[in-house]
This record gives structure tokens, sequence and C-alpha cells, in this order.
């Protein structure tokens, strides 16, 4: 039985990091999953601590600051509006996905879809950023200045969050195993 949790808990740890990568709450199942798993294989030959739970639950919560605040600090240091900041959310939701989808075109499995939708994200953001900001009424100038902050800030912040949600994934496989 243990052999079956522990392929759950590595299925459900891929699914995590890969969910990092299309802007969706991954990093959350990777802790929900390894916190099921350290509750039931407590008595076994690979269960896994609670406070490597606690520590992937901090690094989750440091992951989300991280992407919010690079978006956030990226659109609001060139004057973004909460139009733009909002826009550039949802299109970078609507971008991951079918960056994800466009990526398996590219013939190195996985990997495409991984390079499709982090540019997917980020040109989403841009896209919903500069609609958000001309919306508001403001010159093609300036929806770029912010469209282009809001690229980069969910180009980065992603980078970021893929980086801890990888972290978190050999840490709780690790624990699993060791």
């Amino acid at each position: 039985m243990i052999y079956l949790e522990l392929a759950l808990l590595f299925i459900a740890i891929v699914a995590g990091w890969l969910m990092t990568l299309l802007s969706l709450p991954g990093v959350w199942l990777m802790v929900g999953a390894t916190a099921v798993y350290a509750y039931f294989s407590q008595k076994s030959p690979y269960d896994v601590s609670w406070t490597t739970v606690g520590v992937l639950l901090g690094l989750a919560v440091l992951a989300e600051l991280l992407e919010f605040a690079a978006g956030a600090v990226g659109a609001a240091r060139v004057g973004g509006s909460k139009r733009g900041a909002v826009l550039a959310i949802g299109g970078s939701v609507i971008g991951a996905i079918l960056g994800a989808t466009a990526g398996t075109a590219i013939p190195i499995p996985l990997v495409g879809s991984v390079i499709g939708a982090v540019l997917g994200a980020s040109l989403g953001a841009l896209s919903g950023a500069m609609l958000g900001e001309a919306w508001k009424g403001r010159t093609l100038g300036e929806t770029w200045k912010v469209g282009q902050a809001a690229f980069w800030g969910r180009f980065l912040g992603t980078i970021a969050k893929t980086t801890i949600a990888s972290a978190m994934a050999a840490i709780a496989l690790a624990a699993a195993l060791f």
C-alpha cells in the first residue's frame, strides 16, 4: 500500500509543479498532497514529518508573495492602473493555457509546453495590461510601457515561483524516500 501512496504523492507533486507554470495553485496542491501523505504514512519507513509540511507551507507562501510582488511592482513602477493589473492577471492565465497548448508543437516532450506556458503567461500579461491602460484612455506609448513592465514582472515572478516549486518538489520527494 505504501508504494501506491508514494506513487500518488509523486503524481500530485509533478501535477502541482506543472500547474505552477500555468498560473494555477500548484504549490498548494504540493503542500496539501504532502500533508495528506504525512498523515497516512506516519508509521511507515517512507514517512514525512510535519516539520517538512511546515517548511513546504512556508515556501508556498514565499512563492505566492514573490509572484504577486514581481508583477505588482513591475506595473506600479511605471504607473500602471488597477484595471491594467487586473486584466494583466486574467491575460496571463489565458496566455499560459494557450501557450502550453501551442508549446506542444515544439518537438521536445514537456519542454515545449513549459516554454509555451511561461511565454504565453508573460505575453498574456502584456496584452491584458495594455488593454486595461488603453481602456483607461492612455496613449499607445504609455500602454506599451505598462505592458512591458507587466510582461517582465510576470516572467520573473513565474521563474521565481517555479524555482521555489522545484525546491518544494525535491524536499517533499526526498523526505518521503529517505
